[in-house]
């Protein structure tokens, strides 16, 4: 029990305390560094780089540098940590002007990272700066008088522009250009752009109305052809009636009592749909035939439109009823 006691505080004393301390010591002498993933380590001794390690895991310095220069560097020198990750940026409403002299804004978004670290810390006490400003200068110099459709529309080819121009200036200070893109053309005056979106709204109606009147006259086009296609069938119909009620009568023609009950019936029909009266006698009866006459006609004394309703033909028949 007490092997095992001892064994558990030796090796967390070993793993806890005197490894960290034997490490840390071997740093501060300079024996060996880590550079982390995307890092640079560039050491400066009396106003001189004496090293520089950009490759990331476990270097030792006293094979790199050598034994005395890495034992003084971390007290007499400095090491500078440099970060080596790729970096963007963003540059809004840069001021051009297109040919037709209209003032534009555009908007550069660009890439950049480190590909000398010695002149990114000693060439340019900014430049990150710098080449923003490289980066601006180069659009409003590269891009002024373009004509304003070439300006609205052909954005790659401008990117392409500008990323010529800056590149070789950026690479003096450390830095190397990577993409860069135009995201954003747009119009600076506030007059101009609400003159725009007026004859944009305006074109807009006029596109409607153009589409509702064309799409009014294909259904005209279409209901005036139906209603066409539809008289003439009307027509036909209206033609063929008279023929064929002539083909029915012309066969009744030859039984008489039956053509005189049907033509009965169609005058009855045609009494029904009026407002005529109906009045049915019997037959051989000139007594009641004479009361309803002096019936319908008027009295003396009725008034006009009465009297002329009462003598009216259409008001009312008599009718004989036969056995």
């Amino acid at each position: 029990m007490s092997d095992t006691l001892s064994t558990a505080f030796v090796t967390f004393t070993l793993s806890f305390i005197l490894v960290p301390f034997v490490l840390g010591f071997l740093r501060l002498i300079g024996f060996y560094a880590i550079v982390q993933e995307r890092q640079c380590r560039v050491y400066v001794l009396f106003g001189k780089v004496i090293g520089v390690i950009n490759e990331p895991g476990l270097h030792f310095l006293w094979l790199e540098l050598g034994p005395l220069k890495a034992l003084i560097a971390n007290w007499l020198g400095t090491c500078h940590a440099v970060d080596l990750r790729l970096d963007q940026a963003y540059l809004r409403s840069q001021a051009v002007n297109s040919e037709e002299g209209a003032p534009m804004g555009i908007g550069i978004w660009y890439e950049m990272y480190l590909s000398d670290p010695v002149a990114f810390l000693f060439r340019n006490t900014d430049p990150r700066g710098s080449l923003a400003a490289n980066v601006s200068n180069a659009t409003v110099r590269c891009l002024s008088n373009l004509p304003l459709a070439e300006m609205l529309e052909s954005r790659h080819g401008m990117s392409q522009t500008v990323r010529e121009e800056v590149s070789p200036q950026s690479q003096e200070w450390g830095y190397k250009l990577g993409s860069v893109y135009i995201r954003k053309v747009h119009f600076r005056d506030a007059e101009m752009i609400r003159q725009i979106e007026e004859k944009v709204v305006n074109r807009l109606r006029q596109v409607t109305s153009a589409i509702r009147q064309d799409g009014s006259n294909q259904v005209n086009l279409i209901t005036s052809t139906a209603e066409r296609e539809a008289a003439i069938e009307f027509a036909k119909a209206s033609a063929l009636r008279p023929k064929i009620v002539g083909q029915a009568l012309g066969t009744l023609v030859s039984e008489p009592d039956v053509l005189r009950a049907v033509i009965d019936v169609f005058e009855i029909q045609k009494l029904s749909e009026t407002t005529a009266h109906l009045t049915l006698l019997p037959p051989n009866n000139p007594l009641l035939t004479s009361l309803a006459a002096e019936h319908q006609m008027p009295k003396a004394g009725t008034p006009p439109k009465e009297a002329a309703a009462k003598s009216a033909p259409v008001s009312s028949k008599v009718w004989t009823v036969t056995e």
